[in-house]
Protein backbone atom coordinates (compact mmCIF):
# COMPACT_ATOMS: atom_id res chain seq x y z
CA UNK A 1 0.00 0.00 0.00
CA UNK A 2 1.30 3.33 -1.12
CA UNK A 3 1.51 6.22 0.94
CA UNK A 4 -1.37 8.20 -0.94
CA UNK A 5 -3.15 4.92 -0.38
CA UNK A 6 -2.44 4.56 2.98
CA UNK A 7 -3.26 8.60 3.71
CA UNK A 8 -6.85 7.70 1.97
CA UNK A 9 -7.81 4.92 4.03
CA UNK A 10 -6.63 6.23 7.10
CA UNK A 11 -6.73 10.01 6.70
CA UNK A 12 -2.60 10.58 8.02
CA UNK A 13 -2.56 14.02 6.43
CA UNK A 14 -5.18 15.35 8.37
CA UNK A 15 -3.89 13.24 11.73
CA UNK A 16 -0.17 14.90 10.97
CA UNK A 17 -1.95 18.83 11.17
CA UNK A 18 -3.62 18.28 14.04
CA UNK A 19 -0.58 16.69 15.92
CA UNK A 20 1.89 19.34 14.91
CA UNK A 21 -0.89 22.30 15.84
CA UNK A 22 -0.85 20.38 19.26
CA UNK A 23 2.72 20.05 19.58
CA UNK A 24 3.83 23.98 18.66
CA UNK A 25 0.44 24.72 21.48
CA UNK A 26 2.42 22.49 24.13
CA UNK A 27 5.49 23.96 23.21
CA UNK A 28 3.42 28.15 23.46
CA UNK A 29 2.36 26.52 27.02
CA UNK A 30 5.78 25.06 28.23
CA UNK A 31 7.52 28.57 26.72
CA UNK A 32 4.99 30.37 29.58
CA UNK A 33 5.59 27.90 32.50
CA UNK A 34 9.47 27.02 31.80
CA UNK A 35 9.41 25.72 35.29
CA UNK A 36 5.86 24.29 36.77
CA UNK A 37 6.25 23.76 39.95
CA UNK A 38 6.39 20.14 41.18
CA UNK A 39 3.23 18.58 43.38
CA UNK A 40 3.85 16.77 46.57
CA UNK A 41 5.18 13.33 46.00
CA UNK A 42 3.20 10.27 46.88
CA UNK A 43 6.15 8.42 47.51
CA UNK A 44 7.79 10.67 50.23
CA UNK A 45 4.13 11.00 51.44
CA UNK A 46 4.14 6.99 51.72
CA UNK A 47 7.43 7.18 53.87
CA UNK A 48 6.67 10.40 55.87
CA UNK A 49 3.07 8.58 57.16
CA UNK A 50 5.15 5.53 57.88
CA UNK A 51 7.69 7.16 60.18
CA UNK A 52 5.73 9.28 61.93
CA UNK A 53 3.78 5.72 62.47
CA UNK A 54 6.95 4.80 64.19
CA UNK A 55 7.22 8.52 65.82
CA UNK A 56 3.82 7.46 67.77
CA UNK A 57 4.55 3.92 68.49
CA UNK A 58 8.07 2.91 68.60
CA UNK A 59 7.39 0.13 70.76
CA UNK A 60 5.16 -1.51 67.71
CA UNK A 61 5.70 0.69 64.73
CA UNK A 62 8.87 1.35 65.03
CA UNK A 63 12.78 0.04 65.15
CA UNK A 64 11.98 -3.46 66.85
CA UNK A 65 15.40 -3.63 69.20
CA UNK A 66 14.87 -0.45 71.13
CA UNK A 67 15.63 -0.14 74.75
CA UNK A 68 13.81 2.30 77.13
CA UNK A 69 17.26 4.64 76.74
CA UNK A 70 16.93 4.85 73.08
CA UNK A 71 12.86 5.17 72.23
CA UNK A 72 13.11 8.79 73.16
CA UNK A 73 16.66 9.32 71.13
CA UNK A 74 14.97 7.75 68.14
CA UNK A 75 11.58 9.13 68.85
CA UNK A 76 13.31 13.01 68.28
CA UNK A 77 15.93 12.10 65.67
CA UNK A 78 13.10 10.67 63.21
CA UNK A 79 10.53 13.07 63.75
CA UNK A 80 13.22 15.95 62.98
CA UNK A 81 13.75 14.21 59.75
CA UNK A 82 10.10 13.80 59.24
CA UNK A 83 9.27 17.33 59.55
CA UNK A 84 12.13 18.61 57.43
CA UNK A 85 10.04 16.47 54.61
CA UNK A 86 6.75 17.14 55.75
CA UNK A 87 7.50 21.11 55.36
CA UNK A 88 9.12 20.62 51.71
CA UNK A 89 5.98 18.82 50.62
CA UNK A 90 3.81 21.52 52.24
CA UNK A 91 5.94 24.11 50.50
CA UNK A 92 5.58 22.16 47.03
CA UNK A 93 1.93 22.22 47.23
CA UNK A 94 1.88 25.97 48.61
CA UNK A 95 3.95 27.14 45.47
CA UNK A 96 1.33 24.77 43.20
CA UNK A 97 -1.39 26.78 45.01
CA UNK A 98 0.56 30.16 44.11
CA UNK A 99 1.16 29.31 40.44
CA UNK A 100 -2.64 28.18 40.07
CA UNK A 101 -3.48 31.55 41.76
CA UNK A 102 -1.07 33.74 40.26
CA UNK A 103 0.44 34.65 43.40
CA UNK A 104 3.98 35.04 45.05
CA UNK A 105 5.38 31.67 45.33
CA UNK A 106 7.90 33.05 48.23
CA UNK A 107 5.69 30.30 50.73
CA UNK A 108 8.47 29.30 53.11
CA UNK A 109 7.04 31.08 56.13
CA UNK A 110 3.75 29.43 55.57
CA UNK A 111 5.06 26.13 55.12
CA UNK A 112 7.11 26.57 58.87
CA UNK A 113 3.84 27.90 60.61
CA UNK A 114 1.64 25.32 59.03
CA UNK A 115 4.70 22.35 60.03
CA UNK A 116 5.03 24.08 63.39
CA UNK A 117 1.73 23.66 64.26
CA UNK A 118 1.16 20.21 63.10
CA UNK A 119 3.80 19.30 65.02
CA UNK A 120 2.28 20.48 67.87
CA UNK A 121 -0.70 18.27 67.61
CA UNK A 122 0.99 15.53 67.56
CA UNK A 123 -0.08 14.88 71.46
CA UNK A 124 -3.27 14.62 70.41
CA UNK A 125 -2.83 12.79 67.81
CA UNK A 126 -1.85 10.00 69.85
CA UNK A 127 -4.49 10.16 72.20
CA UNK A 128 -7.18 9.75 69.71
CA UNK A 129 -5.49 6.85 68.21
CA UNK A 130 -5.21 5.61 71.10
CA UNK A 131 -9.16 5.82 71.70
CA UNK A 132 -9.66 4.51 68.29
CA UNK A 133 -7.46 1.44 69.16
CA UNK A 134 -9.37 0.77 72.74
CA UNK A 135 -12.76 1.12 70.52
CA UNK A 136 -11.83 -1.55 68.46
CA UNK A 137 -10.39 -3.89 70.79
CA UNK A 138 -13.42 -3.20 73.04
CA UNK A 139 -15.59 -3.45 70.09
CA UNK A 140 -14.40 -6.69 68.31
CA UNK A 141 -14.16 -10.28 70.29
CA UNK A 142 -11.82 -11.72 67.75
CA UNK A 143 -9.60 -8.98 69.21
CA UNK A 144 -6.82 -10.71 71.44
CA UNK A 145 -4.68 -7.34 72.57
CA UNK A 146 -4.60 -3.67 71.61
CA UNK A 147 -1.34 -4.61 70.07
CA UNK A 148 -3.10 -7.14 67.89
CA UNK A 149 -5.38 -4.23 66.85
CA UNK A 150 -2.74 -1.27 66.07
CA UNK A 151 -0.44 -3.79 63.59
CA UNK A 152 -2.94 -5.87 62.32
CA UNK A 153 -6.68 -3.97 61.78
CA UNK A 154 -7.16 -2.27 58.38
CA UNK A 155 -9.30 0.22 60.21
CA UNK A 156 -6.59 1.70 62.39
CA UNK A 157 -4.39 1.65 59.96
CA UNK A 158 -6.81 4.39 58.12
CA UNK A 159 -7.49 5.92 61.59
CA UNK A 160 -3.85 6.60 61.62
CA UNK A 161 -3.96 8.29 58.26
CA UNK A 162 -6.89 10.41 58.89
CA UNK A 163 -6.02 11.84 62.12
CA UNK A 164 -2.59 12.91 60.67
CA UNK A 165 -4.38 14.12 57.45
CA UNK A 166 -7.25 15.84 58.96
CA UNK A 167 -4.82 18.49 61.04
CA UNK A 168 -3.05 18.96 57.68
CA UNK A 169 -6.20 19.39 55.99
CA UNK A 170 -7.05 22.54 58.47
CA UNK A 171 -3.82 23.96 58.81
CA UNK A 172 -4.03 24.56 55.03
CA UNK A 173 -2.22 21.82 53.31
CA UNK A 174 -5.01 20.28 51.36
CA UNK A 175 -3.46 18.34 48.76
CA UNK A 176 -1.34 16.63 50.83
CA UNK A 177 -3.56 15.26 53.35
CA UNK A 178 -5.63 14.29 50.29
CA UNK A 179 -2.61 11.91 49.09
CA UNK A 180 -2.17 10.79 52.42
CA UNK A 181 -6.03 9.64 52.56
CA UNK A 182 -5.26 7.95 49.64
CA UNK A 183 -2.67 5.88 51.01
CA UNK A 184 -4.65 4.67 53.35
CA UNK A 185 -7.58 3.95 50.30
CA UNK A 186 -4.97 1.91 48.54
CA UNK A 187 -3.79 0.09 51.31
CA UNK A 188 -7.16 -0.72 53.27
CA UNK A 189 -10.24 0.12 50.44
CA UNK A 190 -11.66 2.49 53.54
CA UNK A 191 -11.72 5.88 51.58
CA UNK A 192 -12.00 8.93 54.44
CA UNK A 193 -12.08 12.28 52.78
CA UNK A 194 -9.55 14.47 54.83
CA UNK A 195 -12.27 17.26 56.10
CA UNK A 196 -14.12 14.44 57.63
CA UNK A 197 -14.28 15.56 61.24
CA UNK A 198 -14.42 12.63 63.39
CA UNK A 199 -14.16 12.55 67.05
CA UNK A 200 -12.79 9.30 69.57
CA UNK A 201 -12.83 5.91 69.94
CA UNK A 202 -13.91 5.59 66.38
CA UNK A 203 -13.78 2.10 64.86
CA UNK A 204 -13.83 0.63 61.78
CA UNK A 205 -14.65 -3.14 61.32
CA UNK A 206 -13.90 -5.14 58.91
CA UNK A 207 -13.64 -1.55 56.67
CA UNK A 208 -13.39 -2.62 53.13
CA UNK A 209 -15.63 -0.15 50.87
CA UNK A 210 -16.09 2.17 53.42
CA UNK A 211 -16.89 5.83 52.42
CA UNK A 212 -16.82 9.00 54.25
CA UNK A 213 -17.29 12.03 52.39
CA UNK A 214 -15.45 15.94 52.97
CA UNK A 215 -17.98 17.00 55.05
CA UNK A 216 -19.44 14.08 57.23
CA UNK A 217 -19.15 15.35 60.83
CA UNK A 218 -18.87 11.86 63.30
CA UNK A 219 -19.37 12.10 67.23
CA UNK A 220 -17.71 10.21 69.60
CA UNK A 221 -17.72 6.06 69.88
CA UNK A 222 -19.02 5.18 66.56
CA UNK A 223 -19.07 1.69 65.24
CA UNK A 224 -19.26 1.26 61.45
CA UNK A 225 -18.73 -1.89 59.49
CA UNK A 226 -17.70 -2.77 55.97
CA UNK A 227 -19.20 -1.25 52.99
CA UNK A 228 -20.73 1.66 54.83
CA UNK A 229 -21.12 4.94 52.39
CA UNK A 230 -21.60 8.25 54.16
CA UNK A 231 -22.51 10.41 50.86
CA UNK A 232 -23.87 13.11 49.15
CA UNK A 233 -27.34 13.00 47.81
CA UNK A 234 -27.09 15.48 45.81
CA UNK A 235 -24.52 17.86 44.00
CA UNK A 236 -25.86 21.61 44.03
CA UNK A 237 -24.68 23.78 40.82
CA UNK A 238 -23.57 27.16 40.48
CA UNK A 239 -25.38 29.48 37.29
CA UNK A 240 -23.08 28.63 35.00
CA UNK A 241 -23.44 24.93 35.70
CA UNK A 242 -20.33 24.15 38.08
CA UNK A 243 -20.32 21.77 40.63
CA UNK A 244 -20.47 24.09 44.10
CA UNK A 245 -17.49 23.14 46.54
CA UNK A 246 -17.32 22.55 49.75
CA UNK A 247 -20.88 23.02 51.19
CA UNK A 248 -22.55 20.67 53.91
CA UNK A 249 -23.80 17.52 51.93
CA UNK A 250 -22.73 14.81 54.28
CA UNK A 251 -24.31 13.34 57.30
CA UNK A 252 -23.82 14.09 60.86
CA UNK A 253 -24.01 11.31 62.96
CA UNK A 254 -24.31 11.80 66.56
CA UNK A 255 -22.28 9.36 69.58
CA UNK A 256 -22.65 6.04 70.26
CA UNK A 257 -23.99 5.12 66.60
CA UNK A 258 -23.69 1.69 64.98
CA UNK A 259 -23.88 1.39 61.32
CA UNK A 260 -23.84 -1.97 60.25
CA UNK A 261 -22.49 -3.41 56.56
CA UNK A 262 -23.54 -1.89 53.63
CA UNK A 263 -25.60 0.55 54.99
CA UNK A 264 -25.77 3.97 52.92
CA UNK A 265 -26.40 6.93 54.07
CA UNK A 266 -27.22 9.93 51.54
CA UNK A 267 -27.24 14.09 52.68
CA UNK A 268 -26.71 16.53 55.51
CA UNK A 269 -29.07 14.32 57.73
CA UNK A 270 -28.53 13.83 61.22
CA UNK A 271 -28.38 10.12 62.54
CA UNK A 272 -29.25 10.62 66.19
CA UNK A 273 -27.33 9.49 69.02
CA UNK A 274 -27.61 5.74 70.42
CA UNK A 275 -28.80 4.65 67.18
CA UNK A 276 -28.43 1.66 65.12
CA UNK A 277 -28.75 1.47 61.53
CA UNK A 278 -29.49 -1.89 59.90
CA UNK A 279 -27.61 -3.74 56.85
CA UNK A 280 -28.07 -2.82 53.87
CA UNK A 281 -30.03 0.30 54.78
CA UNK A 282 -30.76 3.34 52.43
CA UNK A 283 -31.29 6.46 54.62
CA UNK A 284 -31.84 9.73 53.18
CA UNK A 285 -33.55 11.34 56.04
CA UNK A 286 -33.02 12.70 59.43
CA UNK A 287 -33.85 10.13 62.06
CA UNK A 288 -33.97 11.01 66.27
CA UNK A 289 -31.75 9.62 69.15
CA UNK A 290 -32.59 6.02 69.86
CA UNK A 291 -33.88 4.94 67.09
CA UNK A 292 -33.45 1.58 65.37
CA UNK A 293 -33.29 1.48 61.49
CA UNK A 294 -33.92 -1.97 59.81
CA UNK A 295 -35.06 -3.38 56.51
CA UNK A 296 -38.51 -4.35 55.74
CA UNK A 297 -38.85 -8.25 57.09
CA UNK A 298 -39.87 -10.38 54.51
CA UNK A 299 -43.35 -12.56 56.03
CA UNK A 300 -42.93 -16.60 55.61
CA UNK A 301 -45.81 -18.52 56.24
CA UNK A 302 -45.63 -22.52 56.09
CA UNK A 303 -48.51 -23.89 54.79
CA UNK A 304 -49.38 -27.84 55.61
CA UNK A 305 -51.39 -30.73 54.42
CA UNK A 306 -52.74 -27.77 51.80
CA UNK A 307 -53.79 -25.42 54.57
CA UNK A 308 -54.92 -22.23 54.24
CA UNK A 309 -55.12 -22.66 49.89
Amino acid sequence: MSLSDSDQAWGIEALVVELRELRLRSLENRQRREHPPKLPSRKTLSQIIENLGAVLFPNRLGMPDLNDEGIDYFVGHTLDSVLRQLNRQITLELQFIAEQQGLSSDVRQQSVDITRQFAEQLPVIRVLIDSDIQAAYEGDPAARSADEVLVCYPGITAAIHHRVAHVLYTLGAPLVARVIAELAHSATGIDIHPGAQIAESFFIDHGTGVVIGETAVIGSRVRVYQAVTLGAKRFDKDDNGMLVKGNARHPIVEDDVVIYAGATILGRITIGRGSTIGGNVWLTHSVPPGSHVSQGQTRTEVFAAGGGI
